[in-house]
């Protein structure tokens, strides 16, 4: 009976054995999308996991993946078997693609937060810089009070008016050369009131 029924089925076993992944590989590098779709049922497990233990991000290791087998079916004439079998060849490929993720991730969030900190309001005591301000008021109007009228109205004309100095002489009705002298002489008086060392 045995017999009988090895003789009705005829097996061949080298048709129902798996093809390699080396085979497989080689025949995706031909354009043969049923041996990638082969090749990644028995890849796409082992890849996810390993990118998945780097990124640890579940959707991120999915798009990675994604990345990764489309890059095998890209460059699949690259793979040299003398090198490294084809697992390796893939699994090395996994890796960088994961790390390079890493870094791309990492960097983003370093620009970001460069950026986060450059447009912080950095908080600061905005009592303290009114009162200073004030002061810093109070001591120049005590100077300026000790100037001699002329020159108090040239500096004034000038320094917070905004007017050239052509335009004091105008406004004044005196000569260039005169303001000039009222504006200096102004301001070595009020700088040696206000105690600044030139």
């Amino acid at each position: 009976m045995l017999g009988l029924m090895t003789a009705d089925f005829d097996f061949d076993l080298e048709s129902t054995a798996p093809a390699s992944k080396e085979e497989l590989l080689g025949r995706v590098a031909r354009g043969d999308e049923a041996a990638f779709g082969d090749l990644y049922d028995q890849m796409a497990p082992r890849v996810l996991g390993l990118v998945k233990r780097l990124l640890v991000d579940h959707a991120q290791s999915e798009e990675v993946t994604q990345e990764i087998f489309l890059e095998i079916w890209q460059s699949a004439a690259r793979y040299e078997a003398a090198r490294g079998g084809a697992s390796t060849w893939i699994l090395t490929m996994a890796h960088r693609r994961a790390v390079d993720r890493i870094r791309s991730s990492q960097a983003g969030r370093d620009r970001d937060t460069k950026i986060g900190i450059r447009d912080l309001a950095v908080a600061y005591d905005n009592v303290s810089e009114t009162v200073e301000t004030r002061i810093e008021h109070e001591r120049v109007e005590k100077a300026m009070s000790r100037l001699t009228e002329l020159q108090r109205q040239a500096i004034s004309l000038a320094y917070y008016g905004g007017l050239s100095h052509s335009e004091v002489a105008e406004r004044l009705h005196i000569p260039l050369g005169t303001v000039k002298t009222r504006l200096r002489d102004g301001m070595i008086r009020l700088r040696d009131e206000l105690g600044v060392v030139s």
